[in-house]
C-alpha cells in the first residue's frame, strides 16, 4: 500500500499566504462593493522593463524559426547568463566566483527548498526567527524535526535564532552546534539588514563548526546605505561556507516569469565531504531533477545584466523603495512604530496596545480595507507585528496609507 510522506502532516496549519486570501476572500463577501487596498504580498506591481521585455519578445522570435530555435539548454543555466552573473558579481561587488559556479533556475524560492536535498536528514537546522516561511517548512518536510510544539509555537529539532527588537532584528550566531544556517538580508520580513560585522560573526561561526550558511539575497538591490553587504561573499572566509541564493524577481519584475540563480562556490567543505564535493552534489542533483529555466526567461535575466537593464531595474527598485517611504510616513503619522523600509520593501510594524498579529490584521482590513501580511505567520518572534509590502502600485499605496491615517487616528 502506498504511503504518503508523513512529514508534510508534522506541517502547522495552512501555509500563511493562503490563509491571508482565504480571510480577505471570507471579509470582502461579508463587505460587497468595498475595494480591498493590499500592501500583503509581496508580488511586484510594475511592468517589466522596456528592454528586457524587448530582449524576451526577441528570443521568442527566433524559437518561431527552426533555424534558430533552442531546445533544452544546459541544466546549470545558458553559459552567456552565467559568464554574466560572474562579471555581475566582480564589477557591483568586487567578488571574485567562476562561472561555474553559478546555477541557474526557475527563482529563489525554489532553490532555498531543493538546497536541502545535499544534505543529510539528520542535519541539525538553525534559522531566523522570524524567518521567510519555505526555509522552515522544507526542513519539516525533508524530516528534520519532530513535529509542531504548540506551546513553545516552533518546531522540535530546529535551532530558532531569534530576532526582535532588543538586536535590531539581526539574530545572533546560535549557542550550540548547528550543521546548516539560513539568513535573508534585507531581511523578509522585518526588513532588516546586516552590517558586515554581523555577517562574519556566522561566517567565522560557520568556519569552525563546519556548518554551511544558506543565505538568501533576493533583496540585495534595496540596499541603499553605503557599507551594508550586498552579498556574503563580501565577507572574508564565505566561500568556504556559504551558498547563497538569488532572484531577478524583486530588482526586475520576474515574480511571474521566474528566474534566480544560486551561488555554489567550488572551495565549500563540510565535515564529511572535502572541497568540491557539495558543489558537485548539486551540480548531479541539477541535472538529474531540473531541465533549466525558460530560455525566454534567461534572454530577459541576461539583458537585466546588461547596463541598461540593469539602469532600468535600479529605477524600478527606487520606485517600490518610494512606496516603502510612503508607507513608513504615514504609518507612524497614524501612531504605529515601523522598522525596515529603507534597504527593503518590507516596513515591520509593531501592533498597537499589545494586539495580537492576526487581531491586528482583522482590525486593519475592517476598519481600514487594508490587508498587510501577520507577523506571526513568519515564526513565534513575529507575533505582535505585521508585515507591510511596498509592491503595489504608487496610487494604491498612497490610497492605503491615506485610509490608514484617516481611519486609525479616528
Amino acid at each position: 500500500m502506498a504511503r504518503v510522506n508523513e512529514n508534510f502532516l508534522k506541517l502547522n496549519g495552512g501555509y500563511l499566504f493562503p490563509e491571508v486570501a482565504r480571510r480577505t476572500k471570507a471579509w470582502s463577501e461579508k463587505n460587497k462593493g468595498v475595494e480591498i487596498l493590499r500592501l500583503g504580498i509581496g508580488n511586484t506591481t510594475e511592468a517589466l522593463t522596456p528592454s528586457i521585455a524587448d530582449a524576451m519578445k526577441h528570443k521568442v522570435d527566433l524559437l518561431k524559426s527552426r533555424d534558430t530555435y533552442t531546445g533544452y539548454g544546459d541544466e546549470q543555466g545558458d553559459t552567456a547568463l552565467r559568464v554574466a552573473l560572474s562579471k555581475f558579481y566582480k564589477s557591483e561587488y568586487g567578488v571574485d566566483l567562476s562561472d561555474s559556479e553559478f546555477f541557474v533556475s526557475d527563482g529563489a524560492k525554489s532553490d532555498a527548498a531543493n538546497i536541502q536535498d545535499v544534505f543529510s536528514r539528520d542535519s541539525i537546522v538553525a534559522v531566523q526567527d522570524p524567518a521567510y516561511p519555505v526555509y522552515v517548512d522544507s526542513n519539516v518536510v525533508g524530516g528534520r524535526t519532530q513535529g509542531f510544539d504548540p506551546e513553545a509555537s516552533n518546531y522540535r529539532g530546529l535551532v530558532y535564532m531569534r530576532a526582535d527588537e532588543s538586536n535590531g532584528f539581526v539574530a545572533e550566531p546560535p549557542k550550540q552546534h548547528v550543521d546548516l544556517m539560513y539568513l535573508c538580508f534585507p531581511n523578509n520580513p522585518t526588513g532588516a539588514v546586516a552590517t558586515k560585522d554581523q555577517l562574519k560573526a556566522f561566517v567565522d561561526y560557520a568556519l569552525r563548526e563546519k556548518a554551511i550558511i544558506i543565505y538568501d539575497a533576493a533583496y540585495c538591490d534595496y540596499i541603499r546605505h553605503e557599507g551594508i553587504p550586498r552579498t556574503i561573499y563580501e565577507v572574508e572566509g564565505a566561500k568556504e561556507c556559504a551558498i547563497e541564493i538569488n532572484s531577478f524577481s524583486k530588482n526586475a519584475g520576474f515574480t511571474g516569469v521566474r528566474l534566480g540563480w544560486s551561488v555554489v562556490p567550488a572551495g565549500l567543505e563540510s565535515e564529511n565531504a572535502p572541497k568540491g564535493t557539495i558543489h558537485s552534489i548539486w551540480n548531479r542533483r541539477q541535472c538529474t531533477f531540473f531541465n533549466g529555466a525558460s530560455n525566454i526567461a534567461q534572454a530577459g535575466g541576461l539583458q537585466a545584466l546588461s547596463p541598461e537593464g540593469r539602469k532600468e531595474c535600479r529605477s524600478l527598485v527606487d520606485y517600490y523603495l518610494g512606496n516603502a517611504s510612503i508607507i513608513r510616513e504615514g504609518f507612524s503619522k497614524a501612531g504605529l512604530k515601523c522598522f525596515g523600509g529603507t534597504d527593503s520593501p518590507y516596513i515591520w510594524t509593531k501592533c498597537p496596545n499589545g494586539m495580537k498579529s492576526w487581531d491586528f490584521f482583522d482590525y486593519i482590513l475592517d476598519k481600514a480595507h487594508v490587508v498587510v501580511t501577520p507577523g506571526s505567520g513568519f515564526g513565534s518572534a513575529g507575533e505582535g507585528f505585521v508585515r507591510v509590502s511596498a509592491y503595489n502600485h504608487r496610487e494604491n499605496v498612497e490610497a492605503a496609507v491615506r485610509s490608514i491615517v484617516e481611519n486609525l487616528n479616528g
